[in-house]
């Protein structure tokens, strides 16, 4: 391959592509003594938790650590593999609200031409990006202490109490927001402000669903407004946090038959679950997702207690 590049001219590629290639059907050793087949149903089943749980406000990240803590699945379910499956939840999400994304983006387009800044294309536009700026902004001043392992901040305790406070947080976006105003009604203040909602998501175990969700039905949305935008502004915050992540973790670590094994489950999960949060939240509230998360807290208190899991 390198004799291939140099011939071709582009032989200063070779350093990075030969990190990008350094990938492959994984062995015993390089997944800490678990075959193949241990290896690919591990990763299958964690693609299905990644989807379901990146959408769902029930936050991603505290289950992919307690599947993997709980069933001692460390050695398949690393940094580098964590990192490159999130990009299935990326594409699904992508891939489903499209339209809606080349609608945005040409009605913004369009705004500029015309000056037209009450345009709803524009407001939401200009709402998405600004909105992403805390939790980006947020998630650079924080990042020596969220990539800690050690950090009291990624401990089982920390994931199950913010768990059940977002729990309880949720009920009372329930029982205190208007919902009231829809899609149509969406503006640059909302962007701000659900963005700002969104940097809890920074915690482990609060969601960045779970979180922009609550902020948007505590300022009077309705649940499929809230759900819906809540994916819009997520697509860049999730865009960009899963591209720093693999280039900073993954990038030449990772094995190529279990990323795409967990990668595609993940797609097909978090596309799923898209499309099952928005249609139930139509005609449901979200009572479901609160019992969830309290018993899912109190699940991992329980298990620390008694020692069947590690706080850390």
């Amino acid at each position: 391959m390198a004799t291939i590049l140099e011939a071709s001219g582009v032989d200063w590629l070779f350093p990075l592509w030969g990190q990008l290639l350094q990938v492959g059907v994984p062995s015993e050793a390089s997944t800490g003594g678990v075959n193949l087949i241990e290896g690919l149903i591990q990763a299958f089943i964690l693609g299905i938790v990644q989807g379901i749980t990146e959408f769902l406000p029930i936050s991603s990240t505290a289950h992919l650590q307690v599947f993997t803590k709980a069933l001692h699945w460390d050695a398949v379910a690393g940094k580098p593999f964590l990192a490159t499956i999130q990009f299935g939840s990326v594409v699904a999400v992508l891939i489903y609200f499209w339209s809606d994304i080349t609608k945005i983006l040409a009605g913004g387009w369009a705004a500029v031409q015309q000056k037209d800044w009450q345009r709803e294309e524009w407001q939401l536009l200009v709402g998405i990006a600004v909105g992403t700026l805390p939790a980006l902004v947020g998630g650079f001043l924080l990042k020596k202490a969220l990539n800690d392992d050690k950090s009291t901040i990624n401990s089982m305790t920390t994931i199950a109490i913010t768990s059940i406070g977002m729990a309880l947080l949720l009920a009372a976006a329930e029982k205190l927001g208007s919902r009231k105003r829809n899609f149509d009604n969406l503006t640059i203040r909302d962007g701000v402000l659900i963005g700002l909602g969104q940097m809890i998501a920074l915690v482990p175990g609060a969601s960045r669903s779970g979180s922009t969700v609550t902020t948007a039905l505590f300022i009077g949305l309705e649940r499929s407004t809230a759900a819906r935008f809540s994916f819009l502004l997520g697509i860049p915050t999730l865009t960009i946090a899963t591209l720093y992540a693999f280039f900073k973790e993954a990038l030449g670590k990772i094995d190529l038959a279990l990323v795409l094994v967990g990668t595609l489950s993940s797609f097909v999960f978090s596309y799923l679950s898209i499309a099952w949060l928005l249609r139930y939240l139509q005609t449901q509230n979200t009572l479901i997702f609160i019992w969830y998360r309290l018993a899912f807290g109190a699940s991992i208190l329980s298990a620390i207690a008694f020692g069947l899991l590690q706080n850390n």
